[in-house]
């Protein structure tokens, strides 16, 4: 059941026919993990506190910086040299204190990224390391769980679904295999705040429709988003029979 102050809370996503009381609550019962809490991982955890997903997991092992504040709009100037988790879970707190908030202040790997993803419906990868979306990749397929992975840099981003409860779903590694590590990252590239924002908030949106069971989720899609002509391009992603990750049998 909802509550009073949640019916008025949720009120203005609760007109939506497609979502109504139904959805609200599929959204309180819902547990998701956030793997990163940096520029994208900012607006998906902030959408998802706010729009009541009630159980979040936030994980990051990283301290906040002055460097960060021009696009991780979770954190404020006061903020500067609190471990992340920390300050989000303050934060998301005073946004929404009707929710659970789980932080994980650990570097995410093959060893640990079992237990915690068991634990939720749902997986946000907002990293930047290609070895870390590799194990969490592995790690979802494994344990069947979706993921939501989005990726910005310099002017571009990218958004894909990798819905692997279903056994035709590609995985992360169908599209991009074994890959190079992503080795010049934002701190040599550079990266355009809202550019971030927009990725982080489709990742969000995403993640409430699948939660909720609205729309069509993007699954087997690959969006590409170029910020400088504002145009986005969708790729098909199709399942690779000879994946090293998903496209063998695995204990589960």
């Amino acid at each position: 059941m909802l509550s009073d102050n949640e019916l008025l809370r949720y009120s203005r996503q609760l007109l939506l026919p497609e979502l109504d009381a139904a959805g609200q609550l599929k959204l309180k019962q819902s547990r998701v993990l956030i793997a990163g809490l940096g520029g994208l991982g900012s607006p998906v955890a902030l959408y998802l506190a706010a729009a009541g997903v009630g159980e979040i997991h936030l994980c990051d092992f990283d301290c906040i910086e002055l460097s960060n504040l021009a696009r991780q709009i979770l954190y404020d100037s006061a903020a500067i040299g609190q471990h992340k988790t920390e300050a989000a879970v303050a934060r998301l707190a005073r946004l929404n204190p009707g929710i659970k908030l789980h932080p994980h202040r650990v570097q995410l790997d093959n060893d640990n990224l079992k237990e915690r993803i068991h634990a939720v419906d749902l997986v946000l990868d907002c990293t930047d390391n290609f070895a870390v979306r590799e194990a969490i990749n592995s790690a979802c397929v494994a344990a069947r769980k979706p993921l939501i992975s989005g990726a910005a840099i310099g002017l571009n981003g990218q958004l894909a679904l990798f819905d692997l409860r279903k056994a035709e779903s590609p995985c992360y590694h169908c599209l991009y295999g074994s890959g190079e590590d992503e080795a010049i990252g934002c701190n040599e590239a550079g990266v355009l705040g809202p550019l971030l924002g927009v990725i982080g908030s489709l990742q969000a949106l995403e993640a409430l429709k699948l939660l909720a069971g609205l729309g069509e989720p993007f699954a087997g899609r690959l969006l590409l988003f170029d910020a400088l002509t504002g145009r986005f391009r969708e790729l098909k992603v199709a399942r690779d029979a000879l994946c090293l990750v998903c496209g063998r049998p695995h204990a589960h």
